[in-house]
């Protein structure tokens, strides 16, 4: 039969749990700390990039799409806020904002023909020839992203 470790032997292994402990505390600080200092590098490269880039990003709307997948893809939303940094670098929170009313005009406008659904074509095609296209150039991607920030303005009854 084999015996028990006494006193000593559980001191000893809680000492080395405890080391164990504040090992893996302190292993986890340094990868936080080291984590944020990457995003911090991170955010500030990209801000340069947006900042060198803000008129391709505003008159070229494939160039636009591109900025927001590889924003999407670091989790970096430009549009999260119409106050925030994105909206006052890029101003694309307005852009978006205002092709929203748009949207929303166009669709109120031709509502007796068809009731208020507007094909994403159709519609694209009356923002152009609203905008007269002098502006920024609005493509597909743009009008859903618009509609996308429209979702907050719609509401669901309960149902009981």
């Amino acid at each position: 039969m084999r015996r028990r470790p006494g006193i000593g032997g559980l001191q000893t292994h809680a000492a080395a749990r405890d080391q164990f402990r504040l090992l893996g505390e302190n292993v986890a600080k340094i990868r936080t700390d080291l984590m944020k200092e990457q995003l911090a590098t991170f955010r500030s490269q990209l801000e340069d990039f947006a900042r060198k880039h803000k008129n391709d990003i505003r008159k070229n709307p494939a160039f636009r799409s591109q900025f927001h997948e590889m924003c999407a893809k670091v989790g970096v939303d430009p549009l999260a806020s119409n106050k925030g940094f994105w909206s006052e670098l890029l101003g694309l929170g307005d852009f978006y904002y205002e092709l929203g009313v748009q949207i929303v005009d166009i669709c109120l406008a031709t509502r007796v023909h068809n009731g208020g659904l507007v094909d994403l074509q159709e519609l694209c095609h009356l923002l152009r020839h609203r905008r007269k296209t002098d502006r920024e150039v609005v493509s597909e991607d743009d009008c859903l992203r618009a509609i996308k920030k429209l979702k907050v303005l719609c509401f669901r009854l309960p149902i009981d």
